[in-house]
């Protein structure tokens, strides 16, 4: 009988760069857009990350959403006022070479749907600067999320998707690149009692798209970037949504991770359930949108007054949380992806995402121990993973060694 060799693949480690915005002062920055990329990749250095997922956004100036309004605010690490071109490029790749830290891949996160013409023009225009970056700074992928036109409901906006988005997909394909969408549902994009802001929101809607995608021959650009926290916040938990996907033929999806919890408030849950809270949240005033942008990060209670993002590693997990979906369960969520997803693990980025509201420090002596300490804790749990499946699904396998107990589940009621 032949003996599989043990060789656990761990998975890619990188962190979103928004997890310290201000690492740059703004003044400095704003003078010499790419010191505060030069900066974060010292600082990715420092803290044990070996690449970055480099934060792109309009810069506060340009952007249509004030940041007040934001719970959690965008960073525009990758500053593209101006064109990003070749000797800026030289710059990045020089400093990256000269630390050692790698790109993941670039991030853009805004409403592609947002229904006034001229800030969806805006926003699209930007996009393609961060695709033409993206293709100087050597990375094949970038980052975003769909949205939603609140204005219209669900089936309108998968047409709008077609007739908008896939245009966008088109000029990803021009330039080699895949579009990764993150899953979150964005619940408090605005203040009406809209929920699932973003179309792409989980696997149903996903396959959906990627048809339309597939209609028009970008279905290769189309991919999933899959936070486990948001799955959380709709009551799924990772391996069942990965057995969805795998049962549809879709397991092929999901291209990369974002690491980023939630902890369920059960209190919250039992006052307003899944939904949040829908009513006398403060964000309208005398029956009307508050005038105040500040006022409206209070329609994010849809989503925090029953849960919490979760840095990972800095949470205590119930383990009967797990069995409720109420928070990751990390290490099965590692080997759920190795078990169910047509993912090459070798290959595949793990993006920290720092979302913890209390732990959100803009000072970098203070943050950087709590980010390497979350970093080597992902970092552990994907190399266990890794060794566990190995063990399981190679070397007992081709011994014919059965793999002891039951384990998790999907589907489990």
């Amino acid at each position: 009988m032949s003996t599989t060799a043990f060789a656990p693949k761990t998975m890619k480690l990188s962190i979103l760069t928004a997890a310290l915005q201000e690492l740059t002062p703004r003044d400095k920055r704003d003078a010499d857009p790419d010191l505060a990329i030069e900066e974060w990749l010292q600082f990715a250095r420092d803290i044990g990350s070996p690449n970055i997922q480099l934060s792109a956004a309009l810069h506060p100036t340009e952007s249509d959403v004030p940041a007040e309004a934001m719970l959690d605010p965008v960073a525009n690490t990758l500053d593209l006022r101006q064109p990003f071109n070749k000797q800026r490029a030289a710059r990045v790749l020089a400093s990256m070479k000269e630390n050692g830290v790698g790109l993941s891949d670039l991030g853009y996160f805004d409403n592609m749907l947002v229904a006034d013409p001229a800030a969806r023009r805006k926003k699209h225009d930007f996009m393609l600067r961060v695709f033409d970056a993206a293709v100087l700074l050597g990375t094949d992928a970038v980052c975003g999320f769909v949205g939603r036109n609140p204005q219209l409901e669900m089936d309108q906006n998968l047409t709008m998707f077609e007739e908008v988005f896939v245009p966008l997909l088109k000029e990803a394909k021009a330039r080699g690149l895949t579009y990764r969408v993150e899953q979150c549902p964005m619940p408090g994009w605005n203040v009406l009692d809209r929920w699932h802001n973003n179309i792409a929101y989980a696997p149903g809607p996903w396959i959906a798209l990627h048809r339309i995608c597939e209609q028009h021959g970008v279905g290769d650009q189309f991919r999933i970037h899959y936070d486990p926290s948001h799955a959380i916040l709709m009551g799924q938990d990772t391996r069942s949504l990965f057995q969805y996907l795998k049962d549809a033929g879709y397991g092929f999806l999901i291209g990369g991770f974002h690491v980023k919890g939630q902890v369920v408030d059960s209190r919250g849950v039992s006052a307003w359930g899944y939904g949040g809270q829908t009513m006398q949240r403060g964000d309208w005033i005398d029956g009307k949108p508050s005038p105040n942008p500040a006022d409206h990060a209070n329609a994010w209670k849809k989503q925090t007054v029953l849960c919490e993002h979760e840095l990972p590693g800095t949470a205590r997990h119930d383990p009967l949380a797990y069995l409720q979906n109420r928070s990751v369960d990390w290490l099965d969520h590692q080997l759920a992806a190795r078990e169910l997803l047509s993912i090459d693990p070798a290959k595949t980025y793990l993006v920290v995402e720092h979302e913890y509201p209390p732990a959100r420090i803009q000072d970098k002596a203070r943050l950087a121990p709590i980010l390497k300490g979350s970093l080597a804790f992902v970092k552990a749990i994907d190399e266990a993973a890794a060794a566990m499946y190995s063990l399981q699904h190679d070397v007992l396998k081709s011994q014919g060694i059965p793999v002891q107990g039951v384990g998790r589940e999907a589907y489990r009621s």
